[in-house]
């Protein structure tokens, strides 16, 4: 069985009940945190509709957590947090941006002075009314990626599989859900927690799939934003059919990192130079589709050193995966993932939900030619068919279009070389939201820069602007390191 790539998805919780306090309107109580929670949080829920258009109607429970500040002199206000997905768990967020103990430190104190950090499980994941498509072991097995299509009778075998996945989430026992797992939903249940927590305005803190959600938030409730940092962000149009093809160029942008540090260490096998390991990687593909080993056929192995590069410090663990497959021993370990089909579940729904894909195989099939010819390492997968071609093409609401108006209070941070969400869609981000963002970019291969990016030039930024306000006057090109 296909091991399932961890994309985005590391974070995902256990989906779990527990007598916590339960939040109004206008006040939350706050107790103890449900079993298996970080330590240092405290934890409450809050009711919010299942349909905005009628707030009166069925309700669905959220699941929220704090790290209170410990100098409430200082306390300016709550910063909200996400650390992306769609599909991950935020309920442990806000201790894991505390940790002091890693290589990296988290969060600076002056910031966790300033702040209540809060988290909380989006609608549909972990402990906030979980959804399932009722996906098999296999089906869990197969991915974020679909299966690499080298013809378009790949494509056509893929469009089977993904066909039967969206039909098991539309008739799954929580198929009433799926047209309100949207971001936009998602963003006013946070203004709802705003309101709950009785504060006039939220910071907020958001990384990967949590920068839309962050655009959308202050894009819809502009009056009620107060500092928006977006960390490694994806395109105007969130995580569309566009977000996912670039992620085939993002790999390519990010891969001659990797193939300089394996070059620089011959006894790993790799090869001598950049050119050679590069060479090893379409060997490798190009076997593992023939006859996978260990498990892992093509499409794993492309989508293993994708996800193997959203960091430096796993560039060894992926060498070693590499020479492993090279071998046929043995893979080193991974760690494994809790509750995967929720996550893959919940993943589904908001992607699929937020907007419209191409809903003709033929068009994937297109996509397929062009993308794996341009972006050969993954451009086959990305460009081909999911199961969100076979959603419901009924929507509750249009896509939110993300614009320039409201406060120039909008930080976004970006590494050059993000595998996940490459430059192309941040500067897109950009863009749509004109004055009222500052953009600071950093030398550095990767996903994710606050706070446990080694960019010191644009944490400092974060920093600066969460604890005084302060953005960059114009948009900065931080140098590595």
């Amino acid at each position: 069985m296909r091991r399932t790539l961890a994309v985005s998805l590391a974070a995902a919780a256990v989906a779990a009940t527990a007598a916590v306090g339960v939040a109004s309107a206008d006040t939350v109580e706050w107790g103890p945190c449900p079993e298996g929670t970080a330590p240092g949080l405290e934890c409450s829920t809050l009711e919010v509709p299942l349909d905005y258009r009628d707030p009166d109607g069925e309700q669905v429970e959220l699941a929220i957590s704090r790290l209170a500040s410990e100098k409430p002199a200082r306390r300016r206000g709550v910063l909200l947090t996400n650390p992306g997905g769609p599909g991950v768990a935020g309920l442990d967020y806000p201790a894991l941006l505390a940790a002091k103990g890693l290589p990296i430190p988290g969060v600076p104190q002056e910031v966790l002075d300033a702040y209540d950090v809060i988290g909380f499980d989006p609608r549909g994941v972990g402990r906030s009314a979980p959804v399932t498509c009722e996906l098999t072991q296999e089906q869990q097995g197969w991915g974020v990626f679909p299966t690499y299509a080298h013809t378009a009778a790949d494509v056509e075998r893929e469009a089977d599989r993904a066909r039967t996945i969206a039909e098991q989430c539309a008739t799954s026992p929580t198929a009433r859900l799926l047209p309100h797992l949207t971001t936009a939903n998602t963003a006013r249940d946070v203004d709802r927690i705003r309101e709950a927590l009785g504060e006039p305005k939220i910071s907020y803190l958001g990384g990967s799939y949590g920068t839309s959600l962050g655009a959308v938030y202050t894009t819809m409730f502009p009056a009620n934003s107060d500092r928006i940092v977006l960390d490694s962000n994806l395109g105007a149009g969130g995580y569309d059919a566009k977000a996912f093809r670039l992620m085939a160029r993002g790999l390519e942008e990010r891969f001659p990192d990797f193939a300089a540090f394996a070059a620089a260490r011959p006894e790993l096998g790799l090869g001598a130079t950049p050119e050679q390991v590069t060479a090893k990687f379409f060997e490798l593909a190009d076997r593992l589709t023939a006859k996978p080993v260990q498990g892992v056929d093509g499409t794993l192995f492309r989508g293993m050193t994708f996800e193997s590069l959203y960091s430096d410090a796993t560039m060894p663990l992926l060498a070693e995966t590499w020479r492993a497959l090279a071998e046929d021993r043995p893979l080193p370990p991974r760690p494994p993932m809790a509750n995967l089909e929720n996550a893959m579940s919940a993943r589904l729904s908001v992607v699929c939900g937020d907007s419209r894909w191409p809903r003709a195989v033929e068009d994937y099939q297109r996509q397929v030619e062009v993308d794996r010819a341009e972006h050969p390492m993954l451009g086959g997968s990305t460009a081909s068919i999911g199961p969100c071609a076979f959603w419901p093409s009924e929507r509750v609401e249009p896509p939110v279009r993300i614009g320039d108006e409201g406060p120039s209070n909008v930080l976004m941070v970006q590494n050059e070389r993000d595998p996940g969400t490459p430059l192309a869609g941040a500067q897109e981000l950009r863009r749509a939201f004109g004055q009222r963002a500052t953009m600071v970019t950093a030398d550095e291969g990767g996903h994710g820069i606050y706070p446990f990016g080694p960019n010191t030039c644009a944490k400092n930024a974060v920093t600066e602007f969460l604890t005084t306000g302060k953005r960059p006057p114009h948009d900065v090109a931080c140098p590595a390191g």
